[in-house]
């Protein structure tokens, strides 16, 4: 676990570097989607550890645009929680939007191999 923060941590400032960084407001909402749609495929196969994976990396990364602005780790945490909240119901009824932004969310992650 620690092993793999360490990695999504130098991929967040590899990907930052190479391309523009989202906004707070996108990094929460696209950890709050792949938190919710690694939570609902279960972490058994390949594709539930790459969501899980996904959503550590945009966890952080909302983490550290908010430390950037110093907003309070409890309010981000609180919108990390929401966002996931909302996302599970997206996902459960199948919303083309979520749909799409998590694919785009999973497109931003780097391989965290």
């Amino acid at each position: 676990m620690i092993a793999m923060t360490l990695v999504a941590f130098l991929s967040l400032s590899a990907a930052q570097a190479a391309s523009q960084p989202p906004s707070y407001d996108e990094a929460v909402r696209c950890a709050g989607l792949t938190q919710a749609a690694s939570e609902l495929e279960g972490g058994e196969s390949g594709e539930g550890r790459s969501l899980y994976d996904a959503a550590l990396y945009w966890s952080l990364t909302a983490m550290q645009i908010a430390q950037r602005a110093a907003r309070p780790a409890a309010t981000t945490d609180a919108d990390q929680s929401r966002a996931r909240i909302r996302a599970v119901r997206e996902l459960i009824t199948d919303d083309p939007d979520a749909r799409t932004t998590l694919q785009r969310c999973r497109a931003r992650t780097p391989d965290l191999g």
